[in-house]
């Protein structure tokens, strides 16, 4: 797994501006604005994809609690770090249908067909406070969440030479996860979720903040 936070930008449309600016009266009131329209591209156009970047993004992460050799309920609450969206940002050119780009990117990444969701851009990102965990055991434990995000850059040309260019972000994997600050992380490497949630909620000198194949955490349920 990787870890990249991704800064998800608000969509602006490109938009041809139409009409002429109107007379001033004689009482010297100001000349109406022309008004903006976006003209729609071409409907079988072509995309290109680049700079295509899929991976695991950490969202939440709670304080490290500490547990005795009965374990328990984990009951520090999540400080959510990142709201995964799904969205179109427009930079030039002529609008697209937002959900027709990311059925696009979708189909380049194989995720179209995965997950419904990753083309509706009014999914609702998960809330990291509604995780809960049933631990095992004791041992000084940081619950995380983290989703599998998704962006890249696009180009749509038309067969008269008009182009469209953006960028589009969706997610697809809503996951949480628990470690034990004093065990390395299992197979984690830099950018980990698991390893960035240990150096947000552990100490500085234990060993979940450095990469190993230590054990895993004991089990719990959520």
């Amino acid at each position: 797994m990787g870890i990249k936070e991704g800064c998800l930008a608000a969509g602006v449309v490109a938009a041809l501006l139409t009409g002429a600016g109107a007379c001033t009266s004689g009482g010297g009131e100001p000349a109406a604005r022309p008004k903006a329209t976006a003209v729609p591209a071409c409907q079988d156009g072509t995309y290109a994809w680049f700079n295509v970047d899929r991976r695991d993004v950490l969202t939440g992460v709670a304080e490290k609690q500490r547990l005795g050799k009965e374990g328990g309920v984990l009951t520090r609450e999540m400080t959510p770090l990142h709201v995964p969206r799904v969205a179109v940002a427009f930079e030039k050119g002529p609008r697209i249908d937002a959900k027709a780009v990311l059925r696009s990117l979708g189909t380049r990444t194989g995720d179209a067909d995965d997950d419904p969701g990753f083309t509706d851009v009014h999914r609702p990102a998960p809330d990291p406070r509604a995780v809960t965990t049933d631990m095992e055991g004791a041992g000084t434990f940081v619950n995380y969440s983290w989703v599998k995000q998704v962006v890249a850059d696009f180009t749509y040309t038309c067969g008269d030479g008009g182009r469209t260019t953006g960028r589009a972000t969706s997610w697809v994997v809503d996951g949480s996860g628990v470690l034990d600050c004093s065990l390395p992380a299992e197979g984690a490497k830099e950018g980990d979720p698991a390893l960035s949630a240990a150096r947000f909620s552990c100490d500085p000198h234990d060993p979940a903040v450095k990469p190993g194949k230590g054990r895993p955490a004991r089990p719990g349920s959520s």
